[in-house]
């Protein structure tokens, strides 16, 4: 699946990763130039630099051939300008924009973008920042699905440090999706994949889980 990412931060950089390891073929488009080189120094030939909102650019990096497109910078109205050229002029069959202010959902629904993810300033600061008095931190709300994307840090005393991925009991249709270790490189989690103390996990789950998602990943 070729994936195109509109923004190289935080966000759109740990999306590249977990992507990539998929084996997906993904592009980030970046304004910054001392982004895209830091992304490019660490990745390779991933990374564009350019303006995600121009038609021109997109025609360059193939958008025509992208199964997804994905806009996930700081501005809610360059991640719909983003994903409408997409759309209604590159023919790109899912859309997905991050949106800052959750009162923008309804306006882009209207305008054709197919999910819409909310965030907020607290959020992404508490992800740069990583708090270690908030163990679980909401990322991310996929209207759609109903799912909600958390950040947990596990603790010294948790039960599942030691374990392997694939024993530890996890609410219903809850998925680890990625393991940001103390020290190393982020990877996405296999059965054998052994939970050490310190590992930030990004998880998936119902939202209705989000409790109990917890209770699994810090209990003592």
């Amino acid at each position: 699946m070729y994936i195109i990412i509109v923004g190289g931060g935080r966000l759109g950089y740990y999306l590249l990763k977990a992507l990539l390891r998929e084996g997906h073929e993904v592009l980030v488009l970046e304004k910054d130039p001392r982004i895209c080189k830091t992304i490019t120094d660490e990745l390779g030939g991933v990374c564009f630099r350019g303006d995600g909102c121009e038609a021109a650019t997109l025609a360059e990096v193939g958008t025509g051939r992208a199964d997804m497109f994905v806009a996930v910078t700081g501005d809610d109205e360059d991640n719909l300008v983003a994903c409408q050229v997409a759309k209604h002029k590159h023919n790109v069959p899912r859309t997905i924009a991050r949106l800052r202010n959750p009162t923008n959902a309804v306006l882009f629904k209207k305008l054709g973008i197919d999910v819409t993810v909310n965030t907020t300033d607290l959020i992404i600061e508490a992800i740069e920042h990583e708090v270690p008095t908030h163990p679980v931190t909401q990322l991310l709300t996929l209207d759609e699905q109903g799912l909600i994307i958390v950040d947990v840090t596990i603790p010294a005393r948790s039960a599942v440090i030691g374990k392997m991925v694939k024993d530890i009991i996890l609410p219903t249709d809850a998925k680890l999706a990625l393991i940001i270790p103390s020290k190393g490189s982020a990877h996405v989690p296999v059965a054998h994949t052994i939970v050490q103390p310190g590992d930030q996990i990004i998880a998936i789950t119902p939202s209705q889980f989000k409790d109990e998602l917890k209770k699994a990943l810090l209990s003592p």
